[in-house]
């Protein structure tokens, strides 16, 4: 005879401690990616008037209606959203990914770097040079850190 014992999630949570709180906090920097990067989806579907009027609005200076142009704002924006879409099914199921969160995180984090140093180089306004470095970084920093805690709750 065999004596199983079940814990409820409460106590799951309880005896687990801080693990479950770290991987809540993985899932929410998950999202909060998904939803910076996802944002761009904008970009595919507004009229190259609006897109312009938003890019000037971020403080890009003239930028004409060269065919050229509309087709890499679209390009950029079509690969931005699939990254938003990326970290969304990591968000959505975090315990599945947990081999590329880490390597994502890093990425991520690599990208702050970059954008950070060109940013400064080019002598960049604060917004959204700021905002864009500073999401990446912090967001890239947190998962990578708080990556191990999806594959100990897959155990």
């Amino acid at each position: 005879m065999e004596l199983v014992i079940v814990l409820t999630t409460d106590e799951r949570r309880e005896k687990e401690g801080g693990n479950f709180m770290k991987f809540r906090v993985l899932r929410m920097l998950l999202l909060f990616s998904a939803f910076a990067w996802g944002m761009s989806v904008f970009g595919v579907f507004l009229p190259w008037e609006k897109s312009v009027a938003v890019l000037n609005g971020f403080g890009a200076k003239t930028i004409p209606n060269d065919p050229m142009l509309n087709y890499w704002v679209r390009m950029t924006a079509g690969a931005y959203t699939g990254i938003g879409v990326f970290f969304l099914v990591l968000a959505i199921n975090p315990r599945r990914y947990a081999n590329v969160i880490p390597m994502v995180g890093l990425l991520i984090f690599i990208e702050g770097i970059v954008l950070l140093v060109h940013g400064l180089l080019l002598h960049l306004e604060p917004l959204p040079f700021y905002a864009d470095a500073g999401c990446c970084l912090f967001g890239g920093a947190g998962i990578w850190m708080l990556a191990n805690s999806a594959e100990t709750e897959r155990q």
